[in-house]
Formats: structure tokens, sequence, C-alpha cells
């Protein structure tokens, strides 16, 4: 009997798609085959969780499994049997991931394989608030290294090209053989025929090249990007690493961030708390407009829905909390201080005054005015 799909990612059947994609992630990580290498049951598990995202993730699908179960792809395409091999699951990360999965490690490759691949590298990219909004493209130098023009590879003799060499070990239980990497061309079957001049050891040189990175919306401090191919080249002609773009994000002036939401201080004067008022509240890209009430007081905390930042998946937006502070004048001129004085020793007068009393509303508004 096939294991339940939501069994499999640890979801319930009401999972939104936030949650599944959620739950492929952390099944993703926890079996991935760089980080578990050589187990056999956490590849089993990592195919799983994939087969099970390739349905549950698509909404036609998830419908249909739903209403029928396995059964609904029995008859060809996925769950047909024949299963997902790992180029297919690979291929997938661009979505889990936002294009900014990096691996454990230089990737997985299948048993046998040999060909090798480049060291990654990586840098730090500030962000304004502004720029994590909408989402940026931003264009750096990368100093890499890149094989040498001329540079030219001959079958390695010492593996003749297998990339493997062959040991004959006598032991207790008779002659054994095992294979390994030929040390001498690390596993590619290649050696360097032509080394030329102004290279390293391995043919490489330092070459500076701009490079465009694709930010999306939302991100947050400390989310690590990558670009492929972008990294150190690979001897042999082999794959080239990644880039790994860190974030970080700059200091707003007026807006502080906590999450997706924005916090934000607006002050006003004492007539303006007791009159009432309009403002407009300038946002990182626009402005709106609030209404504040007569009699609002200090510490009152205003929400205004999505008019945060976007969650990073494009799911939905945060909340801009304006918070409200009266502000207070320390030095006031004789008429001023000669009102404040007859509010104290009116004894009708009240420390929340009713809104109709339109008197008292004009005299602060004359005295402030």
């Amino acid at each position: 009997m096939k294991e339940d799909y939501y069994d499999i990612l640890g979801i319930s059947k009401g999972a939104s798609a936030g949650e599944i994609k959620k739950a492929y992630r952390k099944k993703a990580i926890e079996f991935h085959p760089d980080k578990n290498p050589g187990d056999e049951k956490a590849e089993a598990n990592f195919k799983k969780a994939a087969q099970a995202y390739e349905i549950l993730g698509d909404p036609e699908k998830k419908s249909k499994y739903d209403q029928f179960g396995h059964a609904a792809f029995e008859n060809g395409g996925f769950g047909s049997g024949g299963g997902m091999n790992m180029d297919d699951i690979f291929s997938q990360f661009g979505d889990i991931f936002g294009g900014a999965f990096s691996g454990f490690g230089g990737g997985f490759s299948q048993q046998g394989s040999t060909q090798r691949r480049g060291s990654n590298l990586r840098i730090r990219v500030s962000l304004s608030l502004e720029e994590i909004l909408l989402g940026v493209e931003k264009k750096v130098k990368v100093k890499r290294k890149v094989q040498s023009p001329g540079l030219s590879y001959i079958r390695c003799n010492n593996c003749n090209g297998s990339g493997q060499v062959n040991k004959i070990t006598n032991t207790i239980l008779g002659r054994m053989q095992t294979s390994a990497p030929c040390h001498s061309c690390g596993g590619s079957g290649q050696s360097i025929e032509n080394r030329p001049s102004g290279s390293d050891s391995q043919g490489m040189i330092n070459e500076e090249e701009t490079v465009s990175i694709k930010i999306p919306a939302g991100v947050e401090e400390g989310m690590q990007l990558k670009v492929s191919g972008k990294g150190n080249a690979a001897l042999a002609n082999g794959i080239s690493g990644d880039l790994l773009v860190l974030i970080e994000e700059k200091p707003h002036e007026s807006f502080i961030r906590e999450g997706q939401n924005l916090h934000l201080d607006v002050y006003v004067s004492i007539s303006e708390a007791v009159l009432g008022v309009s403002k407009d509240i300038q946002l990182l890209n626009g402005k709106v407009r609030i209404k504040l009430d007569p009699g609002i007081q200090s510490g009152k905390t205003l929400r205004l829905r999505s008019k945060g930042l976007p969650d990073v998946n494009g799911y939905s937006s945060g909340d801009l909390l304006v918070h409200i502070n009266v502000w207070t004048p320390k030095v006031l001129n004789r008429d001023q201080k000669k009102f404040f004085q007859s509010m104290i020793d009116d004894d009708n007068f009240e420390p929340r005054p009713d809104k109709s009393d339109k008197s008292f509303f004009e005299k602060v508004k004359d005295m402030f005015a």
C-alpha cells in the first residue's frame, strides 16, 4: 500500500499552500543526500518528499489526489511507478527555495560520478527597505577563478581516464577489490597537458566579472540567495561553483521592521490631538492619509492593512502600525500658561472633555494656532 502524501510531509489535509511548501523544505533539508552521504534510507525519504510535493504543491493535482488518492495518477505521468530522478527533484528547488537554495556542499551526484565542481563564492549585499519592498536587480563585481585561455587536458595515465583506481587486498575472506578516486587526477580522469604562463598550479587565473543578481521582494536580513555557476570554475571542465549572496538590511530613518510588518511613529500637537486631524503619511512608495479622531490619546496604534512588506514567496503583505505620540510643548508663552492654569483651576474641567464642548476645543486651537 502506497504511503499517504500528507503523512510523508507530516501535514494535515487542510494545510495551506504555504504550509505544504514549508513542510517540503524542511524534509528536503533533513534528508538531502549531501547531508546524509551513503544513507540509502535518507535518499529514499528525500525522493518520497519530492514525490509528495509534486502532487500536493500543484492545486490541480492536489484536488485529484484528495478525491481519488493514488489511483488518480496510475495511468501515466507522475505516480505511475516510474518516480522522479534526482535531476527532476533538484529542478524543483528554484520554486521551493525561491532561487535561494544553496545545498550542503557540491550538490548531489550519483555514485561513481567524478565530475568536479568549483568552490562557491560568498558576498554581502545591503538593501534599503524601499528595495526590499519592490525587489531589485543589483550588479556586483566578483573576482572568480576561471580557466586560463590555452589550458588543455589529456587523459590521466594513472587511471587511464576512468577516474577510478582499483585496489586488491588480501583478507581472511580472500582477495577483495575496492575502487577509489584516482589521486593523480582527483577522479576527473584528466590531467593538465598545457598550463599557460601566469596561471596557478591548476591552470586558473583570477578574473573580475560583473554579475547581475535579481533579488525578490520581501527578503530578510540573513537570507542567502544563490546565483548558479558564478562561483569559481572547476578543473577539467567541471561544473562551476555558485555565488552565494547574503542579504543585509540597512536601517531606515523612519520605519522599523518586524517580519513583514512595519512600525512608524507619528507625532501630533496637543491641538491636533484634541480637535482631530487628517494627516498624510509618507510610505516607502507613496503616501496615505489617516484620520485621527478628536481626543486621540498618546500611545494609540493604528493598523493599516497590507501597507507593510510582502512575503518573499508572494503570498501576502504585512501591515503598517502607526503609533500616535502627542507632543507636549516645553516652552509656553504667558497666554498659553494662563489658559492651561485656568483649566487646572476650573472645578468643572473634566480630564476628558465632552466633544460637544466647542468652546474648549476652540480655545485650544487658538492657543496653539
